[in-house]
């Protein structure tokens, strides 16, 4: 198992990535600027994650292609194109002249990914597997909050700025 499968099969190690980089990214900023500077951390954390997840879209893209309704076509190009997109919000974060708009991007991006966690939940999608053996609907308990630290986090670093 690589690093990557072993970091994604915890459904905290988003979470994890982007506080363990906030961490980092205060001291280095620090060091580099020789002043604090908040949300300019917390961009570079949430750019860090998003990189992160967004490996997910093309070392589990079988799985998470299952992550999407029926109705949708294109599943698994659909999976690689939000990856990309991911990577591209990552990017913009970190744009002086683009953070605003990247974050509104962003938080509209994880407002409209939540119903594809919840359908995946309730097929009991393991992504990571490519199966229909995952969590099921406990984990919508860990997820919803989750994508609501993340959307808060998006305003306060990009757009209200700390």
């Amino acid at each position: 198992m690589n690093f990557v499968t072993e970091l994604k099969e915890d459904p905290m190690k988003p979470l994890l990535v982007l506080l363990s980089s906030f961490v980092i990214a205060i001291f280095v900023v620090k060091m580099v600027n020789r002043q604090y500077d908040f949300a300019l951390s917390a961009r570079i954390a949430m750019s860090i994650m998003l990189c992160f997840t967004a490996i997910g879209h093309f070392v589990y893209t079988k799985g998470m292609s299952m992550m999407i309704p029926e109705f949708i076509p294109f599943k698994m190009s659909f999976v690689h194109l939000t990856g990309l997109f991911e990577i591209l919000l990552a990017i913009g974060l970190l744009i002086p002249k683009l953070k605003v708009i990247s974050g509104w991007t962003l938080i509209v991006f994880l407002v409209l990914m939540l119903p594809a966690n919840i359908y995946a939940s309730i097929h009991q999608v393991n992504y990571q597997k490519g199966t229909f053996d995952g969590h099921g609907l406990t984990y919508l308990w860990f997820r919803i909050p989750l994508q609501i630290l993340f959307i808060v986090w998006a305003y306060i670093s990009s757009i209200r700025m700390l």
